[in-house]
């Protein structure tokens, strides 16, 4: 019997010693996908025009990295506010851990290179070796095409200066370890022809990021089978509201003219009234999707008439 209790001693501390040298290794040697690359962009006009047109109406940088006016329907961004970070993505509303967007104008970003700036939207690695949690979908921009992320980045270059400090975001055990597995060395791609609408309509999902909204998710992990299907949980002070389905499923009723109508709509700032503090509100960017082009909505929606139908039935919204 001492024997038995003696190897089973033995067995238990290598699974201890192999769990904490697994652990050791992933806080210390991970991320690693690379130095960041030497780079220097020229910052062209056409390539600063391109991006805003990126960041503030299909990559969205600007929604996240601003504040939102949630007085008035889906929170439009606030005057002065271009940039300046702060927004928290908390355990309220379903993530594992606390996560701030960064200041993206000059005060937060001077120090970076643009190398640096690259690396971190693509590969999610911070300057200073920190993985990115991905709220900020490095791994869609990882497949975006180069010359799209360079061109974000010449445009951010170019935004006024705000000072703001933000708090150090933190993640919650066990994502703490598991953050660091998430960084990848970037798999870009080249943009496709604007008049390939399928594949133009892809590549602009990708870079909206239409499935980190739109597909339910556990612990930060998207449930299988559930791509586009809807019903991630929104908790606002009000209520909670649900992401739509945008399968087949959910707009297989829609035309292309109704969809981009209903994006376009948004556009006359009097369809963003103001919200009573116990009224339905929308955390979806309308009044930033709105702005991008009538061609470009029709590709996104000619792409989700072609993704998986999945049956989900989603309630918009549940009062508290």
């Amino acid at each position: 019997m001492k024997k038995v209790l003696r190897i089973v001693g033995i067995l238990a501390g290598v699974v201890v010693l192999g769990v904490a040298g697994l652990l050791t290794y992933v806080k210390t040697a991970l991320p690693n996908v690379g130095p960041a690359p030497q780079l220097k962009i020229a910052g062209t006009n056409e390539q600063i025009a391109r991006g805003k047109y990126l960041a503030h109406s299909v990559a969205l940088c600007m929604d996240c990295h601003s504040t939102r006016d949630w007085n008035k329907f889906s929170g439009p961004l606030m005057d002065g506010t271009l940039g300046k970070g702060g927004e928290t993505f908390d355990q309220k509303m379903g993530f594992p851990g606390s996560f701030y967007a960064s200041n993206i104008t000059p005060e937060g970003i001077g120090a970076y290179t643009d190398g640096e700036l690259f690396r971190a939207i693509t590969s999610g690695v911070a300057k200073d070796g920190r993985a990115l949690f991905p709220v900020m979908p490095h791994p869609n921009y990882g497949k975006a095409d180069k010359a799209d992320i360079e061109a974000i980045i010449a445009y951010i270059r170019t935004i006024a200066p705000i000072k703001n400090e933000i708090p150090k975001s933190k993640a919650d055990f066990p994502m703490n370890f598991i953050i660091n597995t998430i960084p990848q060395k970037p798999q870009f791609v080249t943009k496709p022809d604007t008049n390939d609408i399928l594949k133009h309509g892809e590549y602009l999902v990708n870079m909206a990021s239409c499935a980190d909204c739109h597909t339910q998710t556990d612990k930060g992990k998207k449930l299988p089978g559930m791509d586009f299907a809807g019903g991630f949980k929104f908790k606002l002070p009000a209520g909670t509201v649900q992401s739509s389905n945008i399968t087949p499923a959910g707009i297989g009723s829609w035309t292309k003219e109704q969809f981009v109508a209903r994006f376009k709509a948004y556009q006359d700032p009097k369809a963003l009234q103001t919200v009573g503090k116990d009224d339905y509100n929308s955390v979806m960017p309308w009044s930033m999707y709105a702005s991008m082009s009538e061609h470009d909505l029709g590709a996104i929606f000619e792409y989700l008439k072609t993704v998986k139908p999945v049956e989900n039935k989603v309630e918009r919204w549940t009062k508290n």
